[in-house]
């Protein structure tokens, strides 16, 4: 015997549904979610064993000629980093010890300028979860997790998880509710004029680098912007051979560092993108 059903009732039917639906989504715990998308990234072990990392590729972005540049961006734990990009010719890059930064930009003389971190990127910089980013031993790192509630990203059900940071900043990370793995965040920033507002971050095009889950194409926008900026990661290196010297503040004049041939070749025992290992 069938039974049907008129509008009014698929329509109760189908709100049932959803309010169920909803109710799953939200059934796993930020520490069960964070556990997920631990693994889901390569697991806790492998991230503990990648103290460097170099990321290379090019910045999709309209604010320089022909609307793109190289650069690398390399990492060394726990908090450390140096951004070099090249565009036309006239290297700058930002540097980052874990406590104090410094901007690099041509002086137009054939020099370079070094420039102190503003406060507000000294801020962001010291907020700055190192190469794993901040779910992965999250605890280690005196980082706060709550789950914020279910969420949609680009159609897809996701969890919105709200992040603590040991500074009192509070960010906010999406991780699929498929996948498991972090596919967007926000910080707050605030602009030259002091005006507040939010840095969108989004992760996508997931690839495997020796068992890890790394995101090989990063968009970021700020909130009412128009155009936005696009990192493309052509290449992954796991621990090269980056000494911590290589994070102190620049010499004036800049040169162009040899280790960016070094993160290009991997030393003995690293390993890129392609799986292969360096040359013995």
């Amino acid at each position: 015997m069938f039974m049907t059903f008129g509008r009014g009732a698929l329509l109760a039917l189908l709100a049932v549904a959803l309010t169920s639906q909803a109710a799953n989504e939200v059934s796993l715990t930020a520490e069960q979610i964070v556990e997920k998308n631990v693994a889901a990234r390569g697991g806790l072990d492998a991230w503990r064993k990648i103290g460097t990392m170099a990321w290379l590729g090019h910045v999709e972005t309209p604010n320089v000629p022909g609307g793109s540049m190289p650069f690398i961006l390399e990492f060394r734990r726990p908090n450390q980093t140096r951004f070099s990009v090249d565009p036309q010719g006239q290297p700058g890059m930002r540097v980052f010890d874990g406590s104090n930064g410094w901007k690099v930009r041509p002086a137009g003389n054939g020099s370079a300028d070094v420039q102190p971190y503003a406060n507000e990127e000294l801020k962001a910089a010291r907020d700055g979860a190192g190469l794993d980013g901040p779910l992965i031993d999250y605890q280690t790192k005196g980082i706060g997790v709550a789950l914020d509630g279910p969420d949609n990203v680009d159609g897809q059900p996701a969890y919105r998880l709200l992040i603590k940071l040991p500074s009192g900043s509070r960010q906010h990370v999406w991780v699929d509710a498929k996948t498991f793995l972090d596919i967007r965040s926000d910080r707050e920033a605030v602009d030259k004029q002091g005006r507040t507002g939010i840095i969108w971050t989004s992760y996508r095009n997931f690839q495997s680098v020796d068992g890890l889950r790394i995101p090989m194409t990063i968009e970021r926008s700020a909130a009412g912007a128009k155009v936005t900026d696009m990192m493309v990661i052509d290449r992954v290196v796991l621990n090269p051979d980056i000494h911590a010297q290589a994070f102190a503040k620049p010499d004036v004049p800049v040169a162009r560092r040899k280790v960016v041939v070094d993160a290009r070749k991997p030393p003995p025992g690293a390993r890129d993108q392609s799986g292969a290992t360096g040359a013995r």
